[in-house]
């Protein structure tokens, strides 16, 4: 990470892991750490466009992520490259670690989108997250991530998911 204004803003290597493999690996800009949340903003690193049916990530669209050290999600506020937004992509995971310009997250599998205007709230992936055989090998990162996705759920019809972003 920069630590010298002068030297451009502070980057770090997201890093995320699934299975106890690498997933994917991208550069991004630091944008804050406070101790509990780190948050970095990076463009879509994905390769071409990749198309949901409820939503379209594609090249050109900023991604403003917010990780925890003591929560089993991550948010990702997705932006079209013009700014507009096309809603909130969480994903659950073990807490995000950040050593040495890394940052580490396990991706568990379970995931919720949350459209722009709040109206399209889905749960996605849960067979994936079935079959991954977590359930069996470690049950207390299974209800953990099961709890953080119903209070995701929750939050996202009630409150909405901005207000974890305040």
């Amino acid at each position: 990470m920069s630590a010298n204004p002068a030297d451009g803003p502070a980057r770090v290597e997201v890093v995320l892991v699934k299975a106890g493999r690498m997933k994917i690996r991208y550069p991004a800009e630091l944008l804050g750490d406070d101790g509990t949340r780190v948050s970095v903003r990076a463009p879509w690193a994905g390769q071409g466009v990749r198309d949901f049916g409820f939503v379209r990530f594609e090249p050109g669209d900023v991604f403003t992520e917010h990780y925890w050290r003591d929560r089993w999600y991550s948010v990702k506020e997705v932006r079209t490259s013009g700014g507009a937004l096309k809603g909130h992509y969480c994903d659950i995971t073990r807490p995000a670690e950040l050593s040495g310009g890394r940052l580490v997250v396990e991706d568990l599998d379970l995931d919720l989108w949350v459209s722009a205007d709040g109206t399209d709230v889905r749960r996605l992936d849960e067979d994936e997250f079935a079959a991954s055989g977590l359930l069996t090998t470690d049950p207390e990162a299974a209800a953990a991530a099961v709890a953080a996705l119903d209070e995701l759920d929750a939050r996202a019809r009630e409150d909405g998911i901005g207000t974890l972003l305040a």
